[in-house]
């Protein structure tokens, strides 16, 4: 979109260098004063990276100029606002200089004459983020398209662009960031494409606040190409685990909600239990996906039972791990897929009773016994209650188990009191 970018270009434009010079004052000596080294195996500097983005002080430089130092004094700050002890690449940033960015930040928009950050982020956006997705995909591996002995940016340029990326992808709310579908979305699909678990993170979070900021129409037109990397992350690194899941599912279902028989939701179900079941032991694994999955579950509904024999292959293995929180989890997302299919001709219920009841007995010596025993008693009744005479058949072997007295007694009371017509 020339016109766009000529826009961009115009906007830039609009901070004089004599401006410029005065609000990038106050960030160099705290840059200076940082204490940097490149990471191992890289001869890559981060710190000499972004020295390169403020304005240059001699004063032979022309004032045509002025929209680029502009520009990319802004993707300075955007790195350093971007840094956070968790992100390797930028962890060395001290407070003081990222407290100085803030600082300049506000003052270019208020010089440039706009009414917000976030106003001056979507007038310069279509100068600053091109090239931000240009150094992302020249340092991606592409065995089509790679040329022998080609040299690449380094990995660290990479790194920074995805955080410049993300931090201004973050400025821009609902309904503004609509309108930048067009160039926020490809690029955001770029860094999901990069070799580097830094990038594509980076890539994820800016995904997800895309997806909280704009409408489920203007995300119509990528939602193939987004979901088909979605799903091509689902086996990346176990450090972006959380994240491939949280993004995975903010998305199905934002744009598959209405349409339960959408075949991605298949596809990216299925994905995400043939990588639970290549390691089921995975703690971290297995508590990420218990704790996010749950709105796929909801958007499903009867949909689920062409995945049952997967997930209760799995959750009656994890129904029996040593950590609390796993069981527990597995309770509450047993319990509403049950609610949400009243398990229709499964062959699980008989051993679902069996599992539950051995869990009812290990629990004797967990330090959540009453709250996992709670879960188990729910469940008892719900399956009472949709199963009827199936129930009651896997329940008999169980009836004169003396460990099972006390399940047994409240389960009781609660069907008198519900009086429901199974009881």
């Amino acid at each position: 979109m020339p016109q766009a970018t000529a826009a961009a270009a115009a906007a830039a434009a609009k901070l004089p260098r004599d401006a410029l010079l005065r609000i990038a004052a106050p960030l160099r000596e705290p840059l200076v004063a940082a204490p940097y080294e490149p990471p191992a195996g890289s001869s890559a500097s981060v710190k000499s990276l972004l020295a390169s983005l403020l304005p240059s002080t001699s004063p032979s430089q022309p004032q045509s100029l002025a929209g680029k130092e502009a520009a990319d004094l802004l993707l300075f700050c955007a790195a350093v606002l971007a840094a956070s002890p968790e992100y390797p690449a930028l962890h060395w940033v001290p407070a003081g200089l990222s407290g100085a960015a803030a600082t300049a930040v506000g003052e270019m928009a208020a010089v440039g004459g706009w009414g917000s950050v976030g106003e001056m982020v979507v007038a310069v956006m279509p100068e600053v983020v091109p090239p931000l997705k240009a150094v992302v995909k020249d340092s991606c591996v592409d065995a089509d398209n790679d040329e022998i002995g080609a040299v690449k940016p380094p990995k660290e340029q990479a790194v920074v662009a995805a955080h410049q990326f993300r931090w201004l992808v973050s400025q821009v709310c609902y309904p503004k960031l609509g309108d930048l579908c067009w160039l926020v979305i490809p690029c955001a699909l770029t860094t999901l494409d990069h070799w580097s678990p830094e990038v594509k993170e980076q890539g994820m979070v800016s995904f997800i606040h895309i997806a909280k900021n704009v409408k489920v129409t203007e995300l119509s037109l990528y939602e193939d190409a987004i979901l088909d990397a979605c799903c091509h992350n689902i086996p990346a690194d176990d450090e972006l685990w959380y994240r491939v899941v949280e993004v995975s599912v903010l998305l199905l279902t934002i744009t598959q909600r209405s349409n339960p028989r959408s075949s991605w939701y298949d596809r990216m179900l299925s994905e995400m239990l043939g990588h639970l079941e290549r390691q089921p032991l995975n703690k971290e694994r297995r508590v990420a996906w218990l704790t996010l999955v749950g709105p796929v579950f909801d958007a499903m509904g009867l949909f689920l039972l062409a995945h049952f024999r997967r997930l209760f292959l799995l959750f009656f293995q994890w129904m029996h791990t040593d950590d609390d929180k796993t069981v527990l989890l597995v309770l509450e997302q047993m319990h509403a897929i049950i609610k949400l299919t009243w398990i229709r001709k499964s062959p699980h219920t008989s051993r679902l009773v069996d599992e539950l009841a051995l869990l009812y007995k290990e629990s004797a010596t967990r330090s959540s016994r009453e709250v996992i025993r709670s879960h188990i008693l729910e469940m008892l009744v719900l399956l009472q209650k949709c199963k009827g005479q199936q129930f009651e058949e896997a329940w008999k072997k169980h009836e004169r188990d003396p460990d099972l007295t006390m399940l047994l007694s409240s389960f009781n009371q609660l069907c008198i009191k519900n009086s429901s017509p199974g009881c």
